[in-house]
C-alpha cells in the first residue's frame, strides 16, 4: 500500500491515573503515535479515571509530563481540548447511561442484584467442584427486582450486565497477529453499583464518539475483545481494527510490573538520566524485535518505515544493557553544549542545586568527560572536583596509597614548572609538567602525572588532567598541589 492509499486513521492511548505512569504507556502512545503520524491522521490522550478506588491525583499530571519529556504529543486531550472533549472519562459519565438503557432495552443487557457475599459462594462452588464455566450463572436475568428480591444473597443497587449469547463468535482479524481465537468471555459488567462504567463500556462509547478508527493496545486485551466487538454490533457501530502489542517483559520472561521491577515506572528513566530520544528509540526496538534494520533510527524515521507486519508478537525482553549502549551513544551524538544544558535539566529535575556560578563550568568540563558518560547522573561525580572549593577537596586514601615513594619530589618539581608556566592553557600545562618531569627528569609519563592528577582532582581516576587544570585556573591548581604537598 503506498502513502497516498494510507486513509488518515485517528489513534488514541488511554492510561488510567492510579499511580506513576508505566512505561507500557509510553510504549503504547509510541505505536499509536507512529501510525497516527504515518497515515496523516491524530493521536488522542484519554485519562481513564473510572477506578476511583485507585485514583492518584498527581498521577494525570505525571502522565502529561512524561510523554512531553518523551515528545510523545497528542492532538486532542484533557489539557489541550479538542472536538471530542471532554478526554476525562469522570467527565463523561451522562454519556454512558443512555447506551446503557438501549442495551437493557434490546435484551443485550440485564441488571444484576447478586450481593458481593453471593457471587464470591458462587466461584467457590465453581472452584470446588472444577466447573469448566466459572462465569456468572445468570441467576439474575430475566427476573423483575421483585422477583430477585425474594431470592437470597440480594442487593439493593443492581449492576448492569451484558447477555452473552451461547453461539457468540469469539474470532476477530488483528493487524499485527492475523485470524485469533479468545477465550469464550461471560456476562460482564459494564456499569457497577456507583454508577461508573467499566472499562468493557466506557472505552467503547469512547472510541466510537472520538472517531477512534484503530484500537492499539497490550495483548493482555485480546480475551475481550469479543465483548468489545459485541458492544459495537449491538449498538449499531463500526467495527475498529485492532492491533495487541506484545507485553514487556523482565528477563526471566515474567510481565514487567512497578511492584517487581523499578522500570517499568516511567518516571524512573528520566531519575537515571536517560535522554528522551534514546528511550523512544528503545522502545521502537523492543516492539519490532528481531528487525534487521540499523538499532539507531530517529522516531522519524521510524514513522516513515512504520508496517504493522514488522511487530514481534514474543514478549520482548526488557534489557537495560541495550538501552545504556543506546544513551551512551545519543550522549556522544549531542553537540557538548547541548550536551552540558541537558546534564544541568537532569540535576535540576533530581532536586539538585546548580548554582549559576557552576552552570559554566560544567559546559567547560562537558566535553572531558562526554566519551565516558552512559548516563545524565554520572555526569556530576565525574566533575565534582571542579566544583568543590580548594579547600574543602578531600584526597582519596586510596589514591594517595599508591603515589610513587618520591611523590613529594614529583610535586616539588611540578610546582616549580606550573608556578613560572608563561601562560595557563592545557597545551601550555602540558609542555611544562612534560618538560620537567620527563624530559629533565627523564620519568614515564604514566608516572610523571599521578601526583599532579591526584593533587589537582583528589583521585586516581578523573578526567584529562591538563584540561581540568585549565578550567580550575592556575590559583586554585597550584593551591591544590601544595595542599598535598604539605600533606605528605
Amino acid at each position: 500500500m503506498t502513502d497516498a492509499e494510507l486513509l488518515p486513521a485517528r489513534l488514541r492511548v488511554a492510561p488510567s491515573p492510579t499511580g506513576d505512569p508505566h512505561v507500557g504507556t509510553a510504549y503504547m502512545s509510541l505505536f499509536n503515535l507512529a501510525w497516527a503520524r504515518r497515515t496523516k491522521g491524530e493521536f488522542v490522550l484519554r485519562i481513564e479515571d473510572t477506578d476511583r478506588a485507585r485514583y492518584v491525583a498527581d498521577s494525570e499530571q505525571q502522565i502529561f509530563e512524561t510523554l512531553r519529556w518523551l515528545d510523545l504529543v497528542w492532538d486532542e486531550g484533557p489539557d489541550v481540548g479538542g472536538p471530542s472533549a471532554p478526554y476525562r472519562q469522570s467527565e463523561r459519565l451522562e454519556t454512558y447511561q443512555p447506551f446503557v438503557d438501549e442495551l437493557i432495552g434490546s435484551g443485550h443487557a440485564y441488571h444484576c442484584w447478586c450481593s458481593p457475599e453471593r457471587l464470591a459462594e458462587m466461584r467457590a462452588q465453581q472452584q470446588a467442584s472444577k466447573q469448566a464455566n466459572t462465569g456468572y450463572d445468570r441467576l439474575c436475568h430475566g427476573k423483575t427486582r421483585e422477583e430477585r428480591a425474594a431470592l437470597p444473597g440480594f442487593s439493593e443497587t443492581p449492576v448492569v450486565r451484558m447477555f452473552i449469547p451461547d453461539d457468540v463468535d469469539t474470532t476477530f482479524t488483528d493487524l499485527i497477529r492475523g485470524e485469533v481465537a479468545a477465550p469464550v468471555p461471560d456476562d460482564q459488567v459494564i456499569l457497577k453499583t456507583d454508577g461508573f462504567p467499566t472499562y468493557h463500556l466506557a472505552v467503547v462509547v469512547d472510541d466510537h464518539l472520538m472517531g477512534i478508527t484503530h484500537v492499539v493496545r497490550g495483548e493482555e486485551w485480546i480475551s475481550s475483545t469479543p465483548k468489545h466487538v459485541l458492544l459495537y454490533r449491538w449498538l449499531g457501530w463500526d467495527v475498529p481494527a485492532f492491533a495487541h502489542m506484545p507485553l514487556l517483559r523482565n528477563t526471566d520472561k515474567s510481565k514487567i510490573s512497578k511492584r517487581k521491577n523499578p522500570a517499568a515506572r516511567l518516571l524512573w528513566f528520566r531519575e537515571q538520566g536517560y535522554l528522551p530520544e534514546a528511550l523512544v528509540n528503545f522502545l521502537q526496538l523492543l516492539g519490532y524485535a528481531g528487525d534487521d534494520e540499523g538499532e539507531v533510527q530517529s522516531f522519524d524515521d521510524f514513522v516513515a518505515q512504520f508496517d504493522w507486519a514488522k511487530v514481534n508478537t514474543v514478549g520482548p525482553v526488557f534489557d537495560l544493557d541495550k538501552l545504556n549502549w543506546l544513551n551512551g551513544h545519543y550522549i556522544r551524538s549531542l553537540a557538548p553544549a547541548e550536551l552540558a544544558k541537558r546534564i544541568v535539566e537532569h540535576l535540576r529535575f533530581t532536586g539538585v542545586e546548580v548554582p549559576e556560578a557552576h552552570v559554566e563550568t560544567l559546559r567547560a568540563a562537558t566535553p572531558l568527560i562526554q566519551e565516558r558518560l552512559v548516563l545524565l547522573s554520572e555526569a556530576l561525580e565525574k566533575v565534582q572536583f571542579l566544583l568543590t572549593p580548594d579547600a574543602e577537596l578531600a584526597f582519596d586514601a586510596y589514591s594517595v596509597a599508591k603515589l610513587p615513594e618520591n611523590a613529594d619530589e614529583i610535586l616539588d618539581a611540578s610546582l616549580s614548572a606550573l608556578e613560572a608556566a608563561p601562560a595557563w592553557d592545557a597545551d601550555t600545562i602540558q609542555a611544562v609538567l612534560r618538560q620537567r618531569l620527563v624530559d629533565e627528569l627523564g620519568m614515564k609519563p604514566k608516572f610523571a602525572f599521578g601526583p599532579a592528577r591526584v593533587g589537582v582532582t583528589g583521585s586516581r581516576v578523573s578526567p584529562p588532567l591538563f584540561e581540568s587544570m585549565e578550567i580550575l585556573g592556575r590559583d586554585s591548581s597550584l593551591a591544590r598541589l601544595r595542599a598535598l604537598r604539605a600533606q605528605l
